[in-house]
């Protein structure tokens, strides 16, 4: 009677079903037998119909616990003797996939834990090695990216986001209107675009099909999508120009403190949005203002560049805002942002590029935050390849993954393919 109830509670069907079960509280495991009542089936390698099994062989799987209890599901697996094909194959079993250890409702927790906490936190709580859970997750990962399609892609963001501290970064592709991310390739130069212009073909892509390319102002990237996007508009992403201000900004305040030691310590207070100025930070800058310090008056600059991208919603109401700013920017008489003007100037069209609707990074940005919170669960990675595979499964938004269990009756697979 229990095994009946633990064929039905597999989601088994004949000839496949339990024949035992094994409870071993002292070891804290519980163990499936699963049989295969036949003596015959359809030839898995060439598809003929009734031929004769050849032997069994013993295979193990991990399943879902049972209860606090680790549980198990062993068989042994016939192997088809088929006089079509001549070959001796081992036939497909309904609850896991071809050379795993794992049932498939198992990999899919894998995946449901794998986004939310790091994956040796996951390893421990279904106690599996790390490098085990790795290999389901790429491979998952791997084959529902093979099955993507990337034909309706028209607008890009490009961006970079860091691997390891200062050592190694990653150039990532993101589809603007579906907001998802669409490709990650190690580095962040003109071959990236390369690579990303030849999986965008495979994933049945155009790259001439993409009519918007958001990137910031690196000479790679736009050497790279003339090449490969010739048709792209391309548009500098307000949130690379906007941090050129602040990066000028500072500038000019570490080469005023060394005269003027009391600027120690306004460095935050300069880079935030005064909406979010604490107390002391809002009495620091009152301060600040009521100087007549080149710091105060970079700020008010820096400011200026931040509040037309507030104002502006299309490149005609951008224009005329930022050719005011040009000209103060390059009578200011101080050095950075004089070099922030003549940089912006040579780039102001596809800044204002930038101002048509959605064409700009902000997803992008809110992508890569997720992505660095994802590799600060895990203390960084030791290899790219598991950063690539996390940023997929994070921000991917892929379709073709198998159904977390909890969604799912039975154990024999419906989405999984």
């Amino acid at each position: 009677m229990i095994e009946m109830l633990f064929t039905q509670a597999l989601g088994l069907v004949a000839p496949w079903q339990v024949k035992q079960v094994d409870f071993n509280r002292e070891a804290g495991r519980i163990d499936f037998q699963v049989t295969f009542g036949g003596s015959r089936h359809i030839c898995p390698a060439c598809g003929a119909a009734a031929q004769p099994f050849h032997d069994r062989l013993a295979r193990s799987w991990r399943h879902l616990d049972f209860f606090q209890y680790e549980a198990y599901l062993h068989a042994e697996v016939p192997r088809v003797a088929c006089s079509g094909c001549g070959k001796v194959t081992q036939i497909p079993v309904p609850w896991a996939r071809e050379g795993s250890r794992f049932t498939l409702l198992f990999e899919a927790l894998t995946l449901m834990l794998a986004p939310t906490m790091s994956v040796l936190a996951a390893g421990r709580l279904v106690r599996v090695p790390p490098r085990r859970l790795w290999r389901v997750i790429e491979h998952h990962v791997g084959k529902a990216r093979a099955r993507e399609s990337h034909a309706g892609v028209r607008t890009v963001g490009i961006d970079e986001t860091a691997c390891r501290r200062g050592q190694q970064y990653l150039s990532v592709f993101y589809d603007l209107d579906a907001q998802r991310l669409i490709f990650a390739t190690p580095g962040r130069d003109k071959s990236c675009l390369e690579r990303f212009a030849e999986d965008l073909s495979v994933h049945g892509g155009q790259p001439q099909a993409v009519t918007h390319v958001s990137m910031d102002m690196s000479r790679s990237f736009q050497a790279g999508a003339a090449e490969h996007f010739p048709q792209a508009t391309v548009c500098f992403d307000r949130f690379h120009v906007v941090a050129l201000g602040s990066k000028a900004l500072d500038e000019v305040r570490r080469a005023e403190v060394k005269s003027q030691p009391e600027l120690k310590g306004t460095r935050w207070s300069l880079l935030k949005n005064p909406s979010a100025w604490t107390i002391p930070q809002l009495q620091t800058m009152h301060w600040l203002q009521r100087s007549n310090l080149k710091t105060a008056r970079a700020w008010r600059i820096k400011q200026a560049l931040r509040t037309i991208y507030a104002t502006a919603r299309s490149p005609d109401e951008a224009r005329p805002l930022f050719q005011r700013w040009l000209s103060w920017a390059r009578r200011c008489r101080l050095d950075p942002f004089k070099r922030l003007a003549r940089t912006l100037t040579t780039h102001l069209t596809g800044i204002l590029n930038g101002f048509e609707a959605g064409k700009h990074n902000g997803r992008v940005e809110a992508m890569n935050r997720a992505l660095q919170e994802a590799r600060a669960r895990a203390r960084g990675y030791r290899r790219v390849e598991n950063f690539i595979a996390m940023a997929y499964l994070v921000a991917g938004k892929l379709t073709h993954l198998p159904t977390p269990p909890f969604a799912q009756i039975a154990l024999v697979p419906h989405k999984t393919e």
